[in-house]
This record gives structure tokens, sequence and C-alpha cells, in this order.
């Protein structure tokens, strides 16, 4: 898909989407600040194209105060996970801030998603290719790894079951969309995700 016309899709939709959803937001920001102490928005830094950091945004999900500082989310249950925020998870809620990074510029509605620094650094040189576009709010891994969270949960350690078996299956998804992408690809893999979420 050409630069500008990508473009355009995103900040037409981004923008629509923050209209169509606005009171949503305001009322789960109000159910955050009842729900737990702590920020409305969490802000993580992420690895964006060509390497560079930027700050992404969501909705906050964990409590503040946190004994396990793991980057891994640990099952739909994490025990740092607030009450509203299993549910924000669930219907992938605490993403929609994110539409902000794509007006930003920061992020396209498709695109691989963004990593952490830690595991970006464990990228070989043919998976650091997935860096040379935007990253995006869902992409085909989201869809295929809509259960991640679960995965996790029934690994010996999760940890190197993140990095040895899951990374390198969502880059090889990523690398479906870099070389494979039109806006009619970027519909069906909203559709996919929208759904994906309706029936989890």
């Amino acid at each position: 898909m050409k630069k500008n016309k990508k473009r355009v899709f995103d900040v037409v939709f981004a923008s629509i989407f923050l209209i169509l959803f606005s009171p949503l937001l305001i009322l789960i920001a109000i159910l955050i600040k009842l729900d737990s102490k702590g920020p409305i928005i969490f802000k993580q830094i992420r690895v964006g194209r060509n390497m560079k950091d930027f700050h992404l945004v969501k909705f906050r999900t964990m409590r503040v105060v946190q004994s396990n500082h793991s980057l891994l989310t640990i099952g739909n249950r994490d025990t740092r996970i607030t009450r509203l925020g299993y549910w924000l998870r669930k219907y992938k809620l605490d993403e929609l801030p994110q539409l902000l990074n794509v007006l930003k510029g920061q992020m396209s509605l498709v695109g691989p998603r963004p990593e952490v620094r830690k595991y970006v650094n464990l990228y070989n040189d043919e998976q650091r290719y997935v860096l040379s576009v935007k990253p995006g709010i869902t992409d085909w891994a989201s869809v295929a790894f809509c259960n991640e969270n679960e995965l996790l949960k029934h690994a010996e350690d999760p940890e190197t079951y993140y990095v040895e078996r899951i990374i390198p299956a969502k880059i090889k998804q990523n690398m479906r969309y870099i070389n494979h992408n039109d806006i009619l690809t970027d519909f069906k893999i909203i559709l996919l995700t929208i759904n994906r979420i309706v029936i989890n």
C-alpha cells in the first residue's frame, strides 16, 4: 500500500473512530478512576519504525503498585490486573487510546504490533525488517494470537516460550503483512480482529 494512501486511511478512520467512541472513552476513564487508584492512561515505551522509540498509550488495566515487574501478562486473571482491567483487556478496549498514536503518525491502524526494547534487542537481522514499517494497533499476528495471555499461562517458562515460540511466529505473520498489503487487506484484518474479540 502506498504510504500516502495508507496515511490518509489511518487519519480518516482514526478520527472517525475517536468521534464515534468518545462517549465510551469518557465512560471508561471515569470507571478506571472509580475502580482503582492511579492514572487513567498507561504509557509504555515501544519500538517503532526505524528502531525509533515512542510512548504507546493505553487505558490503565493494572494496579500501580506491583511486586512483579515482568513485561508479560500471564493469563487473563493475572493478579496485577484490576477488576475493570480484566474486561477492558478481554474486549481490547484498553487499546482505544492508541488511535491518538495513529493521529500523531507514530502508528497505523494496521501493522506489526510494536514490541518493547527488551525483546526487539533479541531480533536477528532478518526479523528487524518488521521495523521498516509503522507499527499498528492490529495485524495478522493479533488475530492469530488473541489468546496469547492464556498460552503464556500454560507455559512452563512463559518468558522463554514468548521469546522462542511466540515472537518468531508473530514476526512470520508480520512479514506476511509487509509483503502483501493494501486497503482491502487492512479492512479485512480490522473486521477479523473485531470478530475474534466478539467471540473470544
